[in-house]
């Protein structure tokens, strides 16, 4: 995916020598250059990049100010030729400071951080289903399928819309297993899909045609993820 950008830089040298570092790269795409820091605020107050090259000094409005009077979610690469503003900038949280003149290979690195961040700030994948250990096998459970899970001496049972599967591993096993807010121990002998719950009355409740005992051990935490 494409990281969109935005040069904000009163030095047309400057300009230039980012733009050109842009176009060696595909995966970036550039959508204005700014020459001042307050037409800039205008564009940002209306549409954030994931990323911003940033000048210090800009005039009577300075990158420093920029990022000190508004509320930014892109990321923010210093381009500058005065030093004395890296400490500044680590402290708003700048993802790199590039002291001019840099090279590409200098320029790329900085590039590399933000990508970087990028994939530690995206969200996880969803599980949608795991695997329960059968006697013999690897049983694909789909999670929005998953009623009830049923302890029965050694063995635990797995309740599922279309299967049931039976398995020696532990309800303690199953609950690391499964996602938190999926499914919750309400009993000793019971573990439930919270969205499949159809009624709770006093020390039980209903999934389908099945009344389920609720200890007092677990209702404390049942009641908390029903009410969010």
């Amino acid at each position: 995916m494409a990281i969109d950008c935005i040069i904000i830089e009163d030095e047309p040298l400057a300009q230039e020598r980012i733009r050109g570092y842009l176009q060696k790269l595909p995966f970036m795409d550039l959508l204005a250059v700014f020459e001042n820091g307050l037409d800039a605020v205008a564009f940002l107050q209306q549409r954030q990049p994931e990323l911003i090259f940033l000048d210090i000094r800009l005039g009577d409005f300075s990158g420093i100010h920029l990022l000190e009077s508004m509320r930014l979610e892109s990321q923010v690469i210093i381009s500058t030729a005065y030093h004395e503003y890296a400490l500044k900038g680590y402290e708003l949280k700048v993802t790199d400071y590039l002291l001019k003149p840099y090279t590409f290979p200098r320029f790329l690195q900085a590039i590399d951080r933000v990508r970087e961040l990028r994939i530690r700030s995206a969200p996880l994948p969803e599980k949608r289903s795991v695997f329960i250990k059968t006697e013999y096998r690897l049983e694909k459970l789909l999670l929005d399928e998953l009623l009830y899970i049923e302890g029965m001496r050694d063995y635990r049972r797995v309740h599922a819309v279309s299967k049931q599967i039976m398995t020696l591993q532990t309800f303690g096993e199953l609950e690391q297993l499964i996602p938190p807010g999926i499914a919750c121990r309400v009993h000793k002998s019971y573990m439930v899909a919270i969205d499949k719950i159809d009624a709770i009355e006093r020390d039980l409740l209903r999934i389908g045609g099945k009344e389920i005992p609720v200890s007092e051990t677990y209702r404390a935490q049942l009641m908390r993820l029903l009410m969010g």
